[in-house]
This record gives C-alpha cells, sequence and structure tokens, in this order.
C-alpha cells in the first residue's frame, strides 16, 4: 500500500499538496472523515486534474479515519478493510510518506492535548502479546461468528493428536453431575475404548425397543453398562444421541461435535447481573439509567427458562433450572420494588431478582440511587456480596455467568475469576463510541462521566470473557467507512493515564452475533384481532386524542392525519428532540402528519437526571418557537409493556409510522417492536436497525445528522401512500416478516444456550481461559481500575 501511494502522490503532487494545505488550514489538531472527504470533494471539484477514482491515494482518502495536523507533518488512521488499520503520515511541504507505529500515532495525538507531557512514557495496554498463538478469524465477513471457527479449528487440532482429543472428550463426559447425581457416564466406563464399547453394546440393546420407550424403563440396563441419565428422555432420543458420540469418536467433525454438545446438560442455573438502575417488573421505566436493557433482560430470561427447560426434559432429566438476576438493591426505591431483596419474575417458573445493596467503605448499605457513570467503587464489594449471596442461593456456583452493560460485565469477570465459571458479556451499548474523543479528552469528561473508570473496566470485562454475545455485526465491527464499538477499543489513548495499542480484536473468536426478539406474547401485529386488547382503546385514544392533562403537552387539532409516532428514554442519545426539531422545521410534513412523542416527563421537576432536565428543557423551547402545541402530543408517561404493545397496534390502526432517530443505536428493540406490531418503521442508519430494516423493503434508514432529509424521508412515504393505499401495507407486511424470520426470543436462546455447551466444552479441554492473559488482566485491574474508583468514592 505504501509504495502505490508514494507512486501516485509523485503522479499527483500537486493536488496532494493543495489537499494538505486545505487541512492545515482548518486550523484543527484533529480531522474527522467527513471534514477530509468534504475538503477533498470541494478539491476534486475545483481541479483541473485530479487523481483517478481507483488511485492508491484516492483510496486511502477513502478509508481514512481520522488526521492528526502536528505540521510539517499530517498522520492518518486508515481503516483499508473493516478490522484492519494503517497508520502513516505525509509530510506537507516535501509530500514524503511514512509508516507510523500505532503508538507514535497515539503519541501524536496525546501531544496535541497535552502539550506539557514532552517526557511522558505512559504504561501501555498490549494484550496481544498473551494472545498470539490463538487461532484468530482472518476474513472480515467471519467477524461475529466466533463459534463456528472455533469448532472447525480446534476440533481439527484437538483429535488429530495421538487420541488425546478423545480422552479429554471422555473426562468431559465424566465430569457432569447435578445435586450430587452423576450424568451420562459412571465410573464402569475406564476410557475411550470402553466407552465405545458400551456404545455398541447400548444400542444392540435399544434396538428392539420402541423408540417411545421412556428412560425409566431401560435406566437400569444401561447404569450396569456404565452410562447415566442425560442421554434422552426415551429411547429413540438415546440412540440419537449414542450415535452422534459414535460418529464424533469415528471421524469428527464440527458440525458432529456441535449436534452433540448441543444435547449434553451442562446449564442447570444461570447468574445473569445488571447493576445499575433500578431493576424491576414495574414502574421503573424511564426512571434514571432504566431503560431497554430492563426490557431485554426480562424478555431473556423467560425464553431462557423455556429452553433450559425443553433441553433438560428431552434429555429425560426432571430437574427445575434455575436462573437469578442479581441487581442493586436500592432502599429509597421512589414506589418500585428495588428496596426487595428477591422478587419472582412473571411468566418463569423459578427465576428471580436478588437485589444485594451497594456498601461503602465502611460497610454502611448506601440507600440512594447512584448514577451508572459513578458506580465504580462499589462493584468489588458488590462482587464480593453477590458471590455470598449466589452461593448460598443456589448451594454453590451457576453454570453460567452473563454480565450486562460495562458494570455488570466487570462483576461478572470478578464472579468467574473466583468461581471458574464459563463468563458470557453482552454491552448493550458502549459509551465511547457515543462521544466525540471521550477517550482523548477524558479528563473534561471526567466529573460528568468518568469515562477513566469505564474504558479501564471495559478492557478488563472484554478480554476476560469467554465468549462475548452481540445483537448486530456493526456493533462489533460497523460498516465499511465507519469503525464498530468493539473495535474502537483495538487502540486509543487515555493521556496521562494509559495508552492501548491492542485492546480488542475484533477477529478473536469469542464473539458471536445472537440478536435478541420482542416478546411475541405482548408485540404482535394489528391484525391479529382476536388477540387485540380492544378494552384499552378507550385509554389510548385518550391519550393519544384527548384534552389537557397533566402529565402532556400539545393537543393534535386535527386528529384525522396519520401519526408519527416515537418512543424512547429522554437523552440527548436517543435524539427525541432532534425529531420534533425535524418536524417543526418542515411545515409539509406538519401539514400532512401529526406527532406523538412518548418519553421523559413534561415537568423537569420530576426528574433527577442533570441530562434529561436538559432536554425536557429543550423540548418545551421547542414547542413555544415553533407553536407545536396543535401538532405535537407530548406524553410524559410511563407505560407498561402491555399497554405499549397495544399503542404499537393502536398508532398501525390509524396508518401511522414509528420512528426511531437516535444518534446511534445498538440494537434497536423498539424497532422490531414496531415493525412486528405492523408499523412502517423509520430507523437511524447509525448501529443495529441498518440491519435489522431493509430500506425501501421493510422500513426505512434515516440519517439522524441530517434531519431536513430525514423529515423528507417521511413526507415522500407519505406522500407515496396517499397516492398508492396499497404502499403502507406492503412496507407494513414486509417489517412484520422480516422480524419473524430473523427476530425472535426463541431464536436467541437456542443459540445462546448452544453456545454456552460449547465455550465450556473448549474451555475444559483446551486453554480457552487464557492464563495468562487472566493475570495480566488481574495486574491491570490493580494497577489502573482500583485506584481510579477509590478515587471516584473520594
Amino acid at each position: 500500500m505504501l509504495e502505490a501511494l508514494r507512486e501516485d502522490i509523485a503522479r499527483h503532487r500537486e493536488f496532494t499538496y493543495l489537499l494538505l494545505r486545505r487541512l492545515q488550514n482548518l486550523g484543527r489538531a484533529f480531522v474527522l472523515r467527513s471534514d477530509l472527504q468534504d475538503a477533498y470533494r470541494a478539491l476534486a471539484a475545483e481541479h483541473a486534474a485530479p487523481p483517478p477514482e481507483y488511485s492508491a491515494l484516492t483510496q486511502m482518502l477513502e478509508d481514512v479515519q481520522e488526521a492528526v495536523i502536528t505540521a510539517p507533518w499530517i498522520s492518518f488512521s486508515v481503516r483499508p478493510q473493516v478490522g484492519r488499520w494503517v497508520y502513516l503520515r505525509i509530510h506537507a511541504d516535501e509530500l514524503a510518506v511514512e509508516p507510523v507505529p500505532v503508538g507514535a500515532f497515539l503519541e501524536f495525538k496525546e501531544r496535541l492535548v497535552a502539550p506539557h507531557l514532552e517526557e511522558y512514557r505512559p504504561l501501555e495496554f498490549d494484550i496481544g502479546a498473551f494472545q498470539r498463538h490463538f487461532p484468530n478469524l482472518r476474513e472480515s465477513r467471519s467477524i461475529g461468528q466466533g463459534v463456528e471457527f472455533l469448532n472447525r479449528k480446534l476440533s481439527s487440532q484437538l483429535f488429530d493428536r495421538d487420541g488425546a482429543g478423545f480422552h479429554k472428550l471422555f473426562l468431559f463426559l465424566r465430569e457432569h453431575r447435578c445435586n450430587g447425581h452423576q450424568l451420562m457416564i459412571n465410573d464402569r466406563v475406564r476410557d475411550v475404548d470402553g466407552l465405545r464399547a458400551v456404545i455398541r453394546a447400548a444400542e444392540k440393546r435399544l434396538a428392539r425397543l420402541d423408540p417411545e420407550t421412556p428412560w425409566d424403563a431401560v435406566a437400569h440396563t444401561l447404569q450396569e453398562l456404565g452410562l447415566e441419565a442425560g442421554w434422552g428422555r426415551d429411547v429413540g432420543r438415546i440412540r440419537e444421541s449414542l450415535e452422534l458420540l459414535s460418529e464424533l469418536l469415528e471421524a469428527p467433525s464440527p458440525k458432529t461435535l456441535e449436534r452433540f454438545l448441543a444435547r449434553i446438560p451442562m446449564i442447570f442455573s444461570m447468574l445473569i447481573l445488571s447493576p445499575h438502575g433500578f431493576f424491576g417488573q414495574s414502574n421503573v421505566l424511564g426512571l434514571p439509567d432504566t431503560g431497554g436493557q430492563v426490557v431485554y433482560i426480562l424478555d431473556q430470561v423467560r425464553s431462557l427458562e423455556r429452553e433450559m427447560h425443553a433441553r433438560l426434559a428431552e434429555q429425560g432429566l426432571d430437574i427445575q433450572p434455575r436462573i437469578l438476576v442479581v441487581t442493586r438493591l436500592i432502599p429509597e426505591a421512589r414506589g418500585t420494588t428495588c428496596d426487595q431483596p428477591e422478587e419472582h419474575i412473571s411468566g418463569t417458573q423459578n427465576a428471580k431478582i436478588l437485589r444485594v445493596p451497594f456498601r461503602g467503605r465502611d460497610g454502611e448499605v448506601v440507600p440512594h440511587w447512584i448514577s451508572r457513570f459513578e458506580i465504580w467503587p462499589y462493584l468489588e464489594r458488590f462482587a464480593n456480596d453477590v458471590e455470598t449471596r449466589v452461593r448460598a442461593e443456589l448451594g454453590g456456583r451457576p453454570d453460567l455467568i452473563v454480565g450486562n452493560y460495562s458494570d455488570g460485565n466487570l462483576v461478572a469477570t470478578l464472579l468467574s475469576s473466583r468461581m471458574h465459571v464459563t463468563q458470557c458479556n453482552i454491552a448493550h451499548a458502549l459509551e465511547k463510541t457515543k462521544y466525540l474523543y471521550s477517550d482523548l479528552y477524558w479528563r473534561e469528561n471526567e466529573d460528568q462521566y468518568h469515562f477513566s473508570c469505564q474504558f479501564t473496566a471495559d478492557l478488563i470485562a472484554m478480554n476476560a470473557a469467554d465468549f462475548i454475545l452481540t445483537s448486530t455485526y456493526q456493533e462489533i465491527a460497523g460498516t465499511d467507512h465507519g469503525i464498530g464499538q468493539y473495535e474502537s477499543y483495538g487502540a486509543f489513548t487515555l493521556p496521562e493515564l494509559y495508552r492501548v495499542v491492542n485492546g480488542i480484536d475484533v477477529f478473536d473468536p469469542r464473539f458471536n452475533i445472537v440478536s435478541p426478539g420482542a416478546d411475541s406474547e405482548v408485540y404482535f401485529s394489528h391484525q391479529e384481532t382476536e388477540r387485540r386488547l380492544g378494552g384499552l382503546h378507550g385509554e389510548l385514544h385518550e391519550m393519544l386524542f384527548g384534552g389537557p392533562h397533566p402529565e402532556a403537552r400539545g393537543m393534535l387539532e386535527d386528529p384525522d392525519k396519520p401519526l408519527i409516532f416515537t418512543m424512547a428514554r429522554l437523552d440527548r442519545i436517543k435524539n427525541i428532540t432532534g425529531l420534533v426539531s425535524w418536524y417543526a422545521q418542515h411545515p409539509e410534513l406538519r401539514r400532512r402528519a401529526n406527532l406523538v412523542v412518548v418519553a421523559g416527563y413534561v415537568d423537569p421537576g420530576r426528574s433527577g437526571d442533570r441530562e434529561e432536565q436538559e432536554q425536557i428543557a429543550y423540548m418545551h423551547r421547542l414547542f413555544d418557537e415553533h407553536g407545536l402545541d396543535g401538532q405535537v402530543r407530548w406524553l410524559g408517561m410511563r407505560l407498561d409493556k402491555v399497554l405499549s404493545g397495544e399503542l404499537y397496534r393502536y398508532v398501525a390502526d390509524h396508518r401511522g409510522v414509528f420512528v426511531q432517530p437516535a444518534l446511534f443505536e445498538a440494537f434497536g428493540l423498539t424497532v422490531i417492536e414496531a415493525m412486528v406490531s405492523g408499523l412502517p418503521t423509520f430507523a437511524t442508519l447509525y448501529g443495529g436497525p441498518l440491519e435489522i430494516i431493509e430500506h425501501g423493503r421493510s422500513g426505512y434508514h434515516i440519517d439522524p445528522n441530517h434531519g431536513d432529509e430525514a423529515a423528507d424521508v417521511l413526507l415522500e412515504f407519505f406522500q407515496r401512500c396517499e397516492a398508492d393505499p396499497g404502499h403502507w401495507d406492503r412496507i407494513s407486511r414486509a417489517g412484520m416478516d422480516r422480524v419473524e424470520a430473523r427476530y425472535t426470543w426463541k431464536r436467541y436462546a437456542e443459540r445462546m444456550m448452544t453456545l454456552s455447551r460449547i465455550y465450556g466444552f473448549w474451555k475444559y479441554v483446551t486453554n480457552l481461559e487464557r492464563a495468562e492473559t487472566r493475570r495480566y488482566l488481574e495486574m491491570f485491574y490493580a494497577l489502573q481500575y482500583r485506584p481510579l474508583a477509590a478515587r471516584l468514592e473520594g
């Protein structure tokens, strides 16, 4: 690449020189890709002989993510492919091109932010040194398919070593117990050859029996051979499991291994961690730091318990699975159940919420809610208390630990390390990509957001996890021209604190894409009239089209116009005020449609969150400045799931649409909820909705940075529906089909249970625990995270 670039610059010296001068004249030390693209296009339009479209120079400029100006040099971070980075610099006068190590590129940035760091020798975080011999994916298209790669790579290595792999598989089968009872194989089976003989003998005895003969009828016979419960509920299932194992012992293949491992009873209890916010089943949504993550986890638990029950029953085991969702107990609970130590999860047989309080340095219980940005000093003590509580509750350790968000993932890391349990991380959203240069200017953000603690916790938890679930490919690695949330942790710097030259590798096989779904009991098509909740329609009509209300502002003067509907937290990232501003400034859209907003509070005095208070004030200004009270209905209400589900369908009855205008959305549960309800959906192209929606077929993408264009897309849709009434129905139907085919909790639960078994197996038979990595992370925790958290506590 460098040689081709040098040759191209030599051919286009004048153009390159003028472009570099133009970048310098911007007067900024850091130039974003969008700024560079604008400068390049403007110069190309003016220049008589710009470089060809596919030249090395043009391609480099297309792939640049950022430029750093340290005259006379301009340094570039170039991303020629997803997950692949090159760093170089060009002399603005001599046009010389030099490669730059990632550490040096970060140093250039540091010196611009903190010029006094002349003799700065920072701690460098480099996890790659401990993972050089671990197999990684190579192709960008394979990112997020970690388990498939791992099965192919490790199974070929494991079963080609003089029978050692088969012996490890044999030992793995002997490990399985539940409540003190041996499962799978007992002590009568001494080795792999003995296991082969037992399989043949068992198949011979079972061949004469009816496939529906239950396990109990053959248990004694099989136990005498050496087989215990866990092979199947009946003879047919037992024979299938034995055939899979026989095939695996004869000619191992990744697919056979995955099918067999999916049947092994391994997961009987699960710990799910979600420390921050108000976590409960009612009256919590909309409270600070409480939103989609709560809905996600509760729906996840219901689907996982059903799947665990089904798998255990299929294997002939009458065992009640246990799922514990552990969160923080908040004595000052604001009328919620968050002050209760335990709460049964509705819709489950045996799952519950356990609440453990935060404690201060002297052991005192912290009574009040604490922002997710400020909870870091409490997490280590919280983890200790959680371990004690969980061991008492389960009578031992869980079989799987799942962390949620940065705080939950850090606690999962601490518990997994101490309890020696497989760890799964789910980010939901990573704050680093939400705030421009949040790493570089961390000191300026420290008082409000404490990014130093959060980014340090993220680095530790990401690299400690056995596997990581993401909802979309973009969450890991972004798009061709925009980096993913996890990819942003590959190389960055917190000046005067530490520098990350190799933080997270998106080609690591721990990443797996498993998309969640919408609760099918609550969110379903508006056309399913027999399931509709007609008794709520009067309340919904009053909410949308009624008169003055203490929790609302605005009354719709023309209720016959179609509705533009949005519902989200009222914070900057969700960009609800952005949507209201687009609508306010588009007269034709205001003439054709009304806008209904369900977000935040109308009364700023009811909010305890600074950012929400600012957004509430801005919303009132928009109403006042643009005279929106007759065309916008703003509902500052907290709707439960049942009411919100029927609200989606009620808006669909009125031929409305749903808009999700976020500046960034990691996945977008409201998007699939709206789509499966039948609402044509318009959603941000930054994040998960870009993958959920097929633009123009099952919905529409909008760019939140160009509100006028987004408003035009909405207007064009209403105009087309007016000219062709069938258009609304086609988009509505396509949206429902898209969700039903790809985004269901049943599919999610099946995949997560399979992943848990496979990663648990590879952790047992290989070095997936990565002991050296663990020790490195423990050192980093002690040297960096613990002092940062202690400083925050004061």
